[in-house]
């Protein structure tokens, strides 16, 4: 069957469609059974356990990692697993949430007497109210989707992407009602540059005491480039006698005073320095320094405390040495 590239870009286009309709059609869901959901998870002693079989057990993984990774603590089981001794992974301080497209999947009835056994809380997400799993729900979610992207209406399209959504909003009202904020974020994402961006200060990446480049004012300005030289920054700060930042002279202004024919060997610093100039905390985020970089279109920045005086540099060649670029 020979399809052309038209035909192609359709076809894609009319299961994006259908999966939206899926996902918009659950918004007048979020209902007072949703409110229950979240109040049985926010007041959870122990996990909650998700549960699913299939197609509906890889989003009910990401639905657990993503409860985990957002404050809620959470892990999957597989049902056919339970049956064979994982059951005992779930105690009576978890809730469960189980997943199902038509709720009556078989893995998953086994279980639904040994969940009310054990009195633990049951959320349905499932896509028939009146199926097994519905009706043996505390709390039943109703996620149905009028059809599949799938033209045979066979393989979990709209519905998984339906599901997967739901599970995105339990996560996230759950995360707002907790006050989950960008630090604890952090502490749950400490690998890669999302751990980075989050967890890095400035005063792991900053340059101190003889790594830094500083000269005091009244120095000529050729001693001025020979300290920007040994220390490789592109800049150099100036500092009255107690350390308080004054300014940056930079390679900028540099280029400025030769425009301007300054002579090099008799000009003062203070004479050609940037004032006024950018500088963060050692506080801060190394990601905050990005920003403020890349907002004034400059290339480093002095560390002052909370007096002003200078207590570190760093330029933009650090932040990207650290991963934070």
């Amino acid at each position: 069957m020979q399809v052309d590239d038209q035909r192609l870009m359709e076809l894609g286009r009319r299961v994006l469609e259908t999966e939206a309709a899926a996902v918009r059609a659950l918004i007048p869901r979020i209902d007072d059974d949703f409110a229950r959901a979240c109040r049985y998870m926010l007041a959870c002693r122990g996990r909650v356990v998700v549960l699913g079989m299939g197609k509906s057990g890889h989003i009910g993984g990401k639905i657990a990692a993503t409860l985990a990774s957002t404050g809620t603590p959470a892990f999957f089981v597989h049902p056919g697993e339970a049956s064979h001794g994982d059951m005992g992974m779930i105690t009576r301080e978890d809730v469960t949430l189980a997943l199902s497209n038509s709720g009556e999947t078989a893995e998953l009835r086994v279980l639904l007497p040994l969940i009310k056994r054990l009195g633990v809380p049951l959320v349905a997400l499932t896509g028939r109210r009146r199926s097994t799993l519905g009706q043996a729900a505390d709390v039943c979610l109703d996620v149905s989707v009028a059809q599949e992207a799938c033209p045979l209406g066979l393989a979990p399209t709209a519905s998984t992407t339906a599901a997967l959504a739901m599970g995105d909003a339990l996560a996230i009202a759950l995360l707002e009602a907790r006050g989950f904020d960008a630090d604890d974020f952090a502490l749950s994402h400490p690998g890669g540059s999302l751990g980075r961006r989050l967890l890095l200060k400035i005063a792991d990446v900053m340059h101190t005491g003889e790594e830094m480049p500083v000269v005091t004012t009244g120095t000529p300005l050729g001693e001025v480039l020979m300290e920007m030289t040994r220390k490789g920054l592109g800049m150099t700060a100036v500092v009255d006698p107690e350390q308080r930042l004054l300014g940056v002279f930079t390679d900028g202004d540099l280029r400025r005073a030769l425009d301007h024919g300054v002579d090099v060997h008799e000009a003062m610093v203070e004479e050609l320095m940037t004032t006024g100039c950018k500088t963060i905390s050692s506080d801060d985020l190394a990601a905050a320094a990005l920003e403020r970089m890349q907002k004034h279109r400059i290339n480093a920045l002095p560390v002052t405390d909370g007096e002003g005086r200078l207590i570190g540099v760093l330029n933009m060649h650090d932040l990207l040495r650290a991963g934070v670029v």
